[in-house]
């Protein structure tokens, strides 16, 4: 639209009457999370609490290894190097009771909610993260923990009981709003929560807030034909926006989505990048640097296989095969030197100034 046709348009909608032309109803319901891997607990962590990757796996080490508690060492979680979010029988039983005996039936899933991974090369030898003893909440050991540490089994006792929650439910409403004469419609969207469910203790943070803005704006009772009064007009002029920088959470899950890394080194992959002065953190947002800058330029030009996306993903692949036999470990080792030696001799062989 030119300015002249939004400053007419402007005028009509400010002479205009309105009405509510059509209204209607649904329940809407959203189910729970499942429990933590090591990727979402890191992202969670970013978001929710300001922790660093490497933050959150050294308090999830400790809490893992064990914390003095009257006397003894308690580990107080599950291993947390993992991409499964599956949790044995035993503790799903524990969890199921510790969410009765604290909040009620009324808060229990009516069966009990199973998760499956669908992370490609998804390596699951492990549980998802959750507590080890559901008789140990977090307000019971607060006064052994440090308050970081408190702060991340907090999280993960919320997390792994929400996932055995009831579901929250919304009243969603939908209005359609019309100008008299009828040449412009609006339409506006609300909801209300009509049952909290797992929302009682435990709420997904996202890097876009969009995902929850339709959960949270609520609408005024409406009538189908009732005349609204218009209380004013913003005309805002409209630029498509770059993607946002990439955030510790969102680089993570980024990661995670394209196979690059594992559970054990996402937050050795983003320490790398910043101790090498690739990248800067800055307002919780990654900026790339020269140095950054000139190093992927010169892999791109000259290692081209080694930093495709789908690389490390590919490599995990023969290494699931050599891990179950179906392929051979000198095989695979020969069928990668012997090219990655030639790459490199090719590349030594080019002088200073070619390279630049």
């Amino acid at each position: 639209q030119t300015e002249k046709n939004a400053k007419d348009l402007l005028t009509k909608i400010i002479e205009s009457e309105f009405k509510i032309n059509g209204s209607g109803e649904r329940t809407q319901i959203r189910n729970s999370s499942p429990p933590f891997t090591t990727s979402t607990l890191q992202q969670e962590a970013s978001r929710k609490l300001g922790f660093s990757a490497s933050k959150t796996m050294m308090i999830a080490q400790k809490l893992y290894e064990g914390i003095e508690i009257e006397g003894s060492s308690q580990g107080l979680i599950t291993y947390m190097r993992t991409d499964s979010i599956a949790i044995v029988g035993e503790a799903l039983t524990a969890s199921r009771d510790a969410i009765k005996n604290i909040y009620g039936d009324k808060y229990l899933s009516e069966t009990v909610n199973i998760f499956k991974s669908k992370v490609k090369n998804a390596q699951e030898a492990h549980e998802a993260i959750r507590p080890t003893d559901f008789n140990l909440p977090p307000d019971k050991v607060s006064r052994f923990l440090e308050k970081d540490y408190f702060f991340l089994y907090d999280l993960i006792w919320k997390r792994t009981l929400a996932s055995q929650m009831s579901d929250v439910i919304f009243d969603q409403v939908a209005v359609e709003i019309i100008t008299l004469p009828d040449y412009a419609k609006a339409r506006a969207v609300g909801s209300v929560i009509k049952f909290e469910g797992f929302y009682k203790i435990y709420r997904e943070d996202y890097d876009e807030k969009a995902e929850d803005d339709e959960y949270s704006r609520k609408l005024p009772e409406l009538a189908v034909s009732q005349n609204l009064y218009l209380e004013g007009v913003k005309p805002n002029q409209h630029f498509t926006e770059p993607p946002s920088r990439y955030g510790e959470a969102s680089l993570v899950k980024k990661m995670e989505e394209l196979g690059i890394g594992r559970p054990s080194t996402y937050a050795t992959i983003i320490s790398v990048l910043q101790d090498r002065g690739y990248v800067v953190l800055d307002k919780k947002r990654f900026f790339p640097q020269e140095l950054g800058r000139i190093v992927t330029l010169f892999l791109k030009e000259f290692f081209p296989v080694y930093v495709a996306f789908d690389y490390t993903a590919d490599l995990e692949d023969q290494l699931d095969e050599v891990s179950n036999g179906t392929m051979n470990w000198k095989q695979f080792l020969h069928k990668f030197w012997v090219n990655f030696y030639e790459n490199i001799n090719q590349v030594s062989a080019k002088s200073f100034s070619e390279v630049i």
